[in-house]
């Protein structure tokens, strides 16, 4: 179990910094993969007992993951806020310029934790797609207070606010979301070294794989 476990965190670090030194299109493609999860994810709205569960979606995970993967900041944040704006196209618009852009940055801030995740340990990943979903509560409820109004501009009433919107915070769905994306990642590494070491057996050699 040891064995595996080491491994599959050498695979996770070599997976999450792959794109790293490669091409402009294998970095081009990884973009594309990235919005294009984040965007059908959003559209797509699971149900639970005939009810859409809201805000479950892969948008923190992907965040986290542009985070990890690329090594430009402004690369990995134009991921998550490309796969907003291409989705608002269908979505409900947010009733102001200000609470958009609250939406926005709260959905691109995760990519700062991209190296944090990109350590290739599991709790980093748990961690960050937990606190990408708090911080996108708190700041978009607070946000709601104070411009959308609907609660009185007080204590309790800001308190009213973050009760209401308690059905739907899901760090459960962030979480899940991560877990799964990063899954795939770790297994597009390992397929990436297996297959670099069927095909360049002497490069691998002296490598010490």
């Amino acid at each position: 179990m040891t064995m595996i476990t080491a491994h599959g965190a050498k695979a996770a670090t070599a997976a999450w910094c792959s794109l790293r030194g490669r091409n402009g299109l294998v970095v081009a493609a990884a973009w594309i993969v990235l919005v294009a999860i984040a965007v059908v994810g959003r559209i797509w709205r699971p149900e639970w007992n005939g009810s859409p569960l809201w805000n479950v979606t892969p948008l923190a995970a992907v965040a986290l993951a542009a985070g990890a993967l690329f090594p430009s900041r402004a690369v990995a944040a134009s991921v998550p806020l490309a796969a907003l704006a291409i989705g608002n196209l269908v979505e409900p618009e947010y009733g102001s310029l200000a609470m958009a852009l609250v939406v926005y940055a709260a959905s691109a801030w995760p990519v700062l934790l991209g190296g944090l995740v990109n350590r290739g340990r599991w709790a980093a990943v748990v961690g960050g797609a937990a606190a990408s979903s708090l911080v996108f509560f708190l700041t978009t409820n607070l946000a709601h207070w104070i411009l959308v109004g609907g609660y009185p501009r007080t204590a309790a009433g800001l308190g009213e606010c973050f009760v209401a919107a308690l059905p739907f915070y899901r760090p459960l769905g962030d979480v899940g979301w991560s877990v799964a994306l990063f899954a795939g990642i770790v297994a597009v590494g390992i397929a990436d070294e297996t297959l670099g070491r069927r095909w360049h057996p002497a490069r691998a050699s002296r490598q010490g794989r």
